[in-house]
């Protein structure tokens, strides 16, 4: 969550997403790439630290605890200090009619310090045990924090294994008036939606974007009465798929680095369709079967979209694509859920080309923190505008005077100049329409004072410096000086951090 305007599909609702931001009019076609709960005060909540029992080695002298919150000025709750996740191993096992999950975590990571305890994000369930390193751990609830104080101290620079097993009834955070995220009933099983804090609900872990991880999802679900499986769709490849009679199990893994917030499983019935891009990229494609009608262009459009990206951005970072089209018409809102967008009905092709444009920006380039997240969405939104350019539409120059003359007819340019792109006030607008509209803006600003060669060269710079890594504003400005050989501080100050309307275009 990344969280896109919901640039896709129109609803008359103002959406907010996890302490979502009051979304703009054109919420509907956002990509929720963004959509948050106005729950800043559920957050807020996270930020109260536990206070574990002290370790009972002989090492914890030189352990301290770790930090509970990354000091995120946006979200200060979520993440934690002292550890960097390095893979997340998770088996799962989901019985779609109950809506009941049992899973294991298995959490390999760093320790950036001596840890005499640390913090996992995790947002209800029931926690059966913990372990760090193999032994025994004790381990506390207070609000969204587990809190795991490890037999023996973790020495700083030692990567260790903390496992928790964990059960019960995955929660939604926020509502249908507001944008709803997390762990999310479907009409034949479920989905799961993390921007911006949505994965604390079905699996502990370092729940900040600064913190990537790879990932290897095994989930088990039961046949139905008929003694069909649900489909089990996750983010990367299907590296194994095994029938055990009365269920199935699916492992899903993702060899490069994701920010949990994008992480998605989602259960239930779809119409599956492989194939490749022109360049050979595997594409996985995932239709409920209501939709299929409406959504029958999508196999065909992703590949197309793909590669049409990668002349401009620079290569495809992950070893596949696709797309994830649900019946949930309800949701109100897209995610760019890793290497497959999920999608809560059939979409624009738009849509489409904002949620596969943020694999690039966003997913692969991710935000050091939440409120550089104009880099995501601007970036994703003008690669709507550069596509309706190349497909024989408005030009890139048509749309920007749209929105700065306030006359987009999709109403997506209303609220752009509440604040600065760069500056979101409060978590509960980190997705308004400044972050998307005015930072596509930006981009605009930036082209045309660079010239287009010079302007693609820095995306495919940028893409191609912090592949699979965190950037933040600073350093894609520094980027843009060096490339062009321009002191560029007048665009920037004018388009990107103050927050009024420029006298002219």
């Amino acid at each position: 969550m990344n969280r896109t305007p919901y640039r896709g599909r129109t609803t008359a609702k103002e959406t907010v997403i996890f302490p979502r931001p009051a979304l703009a009019p054109h919420a509907a076609r956002f990509s929720r790439s963004a959509r948050w709960v106005p729950v800043t005060a559920f957050l807020v909540a996270v930020s109260t630290a536990c206070t574990g029992s002290t370790p009972h080695s002989a090492g914890a002298s030189a352990a301290r605890p770790g930090a509970a919150g990354v000091g995120d000025r946006l979200f200060p709750a979520l993440g934690n200090g002292g550890y960097d996740v390095t893979h997340y191993g998770l088996t799962l096992h989901y019985v779609p009619e109950t809506n009941h999950l049992k899973g294991t975590a298995v959490i390999t990571a760093r320790a950036t310090q001596g840890l005499s305890r640390l913090n996992l994000d995790l947002a209800g369930m029931k926690v059966r045990g913990a372990t760090v390193n193999g032994a025994d751990a004790r381990f506390v609830r207070a609000k969204n924090e587990l809190t795991l104080t490890p037999a023996k101290a973790v020495g700083d620079g030692e990567t260790f294994k903390a496992t928790v097993t964990y059960e019960g009834t995955p929660k939604m955070i926020g509502n249908s008036d507001e944008g709803m995220e997390g762990w999310i009933e479907t009409d034949d099983g479920s989905t799961a939606l993390g921007e911006p804090a949505g994965s604390m609900t079905w699996f502990p872990g370092n729940h900040h974007p600064s913190d990537k991880a790879t990932y290897d999802m095994t989930v088990t679900v039961p046949k139905d009465e008929d003694g069909d499986p649900y489909d089990v769709i996750g983010n990367g490849d299907l590296v194994k798929e095994e029938d055990k009679g009365d269920r199935v199990t699916r492992h899903w893994r993702t060899k490069e680095p994701m920010a949990s917030y994008v992480a998605n499983v989602s259960v239930g019935w779809f119409e599956i369709t492989k194939g490749r891009t022109s360049g050979g990229l595997p594409v996985y494609v995932a239709v409920d079967p209501d939709e299929s009608k409406d959504a029958e262009d999508v196999a065909d459009l992703v590949p197309k979209v793909t590669d049409w990206a990668s002349e401009r951005f620079g290569p495809y970072p992950f070893s596949s694509t696709g797309a994830i089209v649900d019946h949930l018409p309800d949701l109100g809102y897209a995610l760019e859920t890793q290497t497959k967008p999920y999608f809560d009905s059939a979409p624009e092709d738009s849509l489409v080309v904002h949620e596969l444009a943020h694999q690039w920006f966003g997913n692969s380039v991710t935000p050091r923190a939440w409120k550089d997240m104009w880099l995501n969405e601007g970036f994703a939104t003008y690669a709507e505008w550069l596509w309706e350019e190349d497909q024989g539409g408005r030009t890139a120059q048509e749309t920007f005077e749209s929105f700065y003359k306030g006359t987009d007819p999709d109403e997506e340019s209303d609220g752009i100049w509440d604040f600065a792109p760069a500056d979101p006030p409060s978590a509960a607008r980190v997705s308004d329409s400044p972050v998307y509209g005015r930072g596509a803006m930006v981009a605009h600003k930036l082209r045309e004072a660079v010239g287009d060669k010079t302007f693609f060269a820095i995306l495919r710079a940028w893409t191609k410096q912090h592949r699979h890594k965190n950037a933040d504003t600073r350093q894609f400005i520094a980027l843009c000086e060096k490339q062009s050989g321009k002191d560029l501080s007048g665009v920037f100050d004018t388009w990107l951090f103050n927050p009024k309307k420029p006298s002219h275009m």
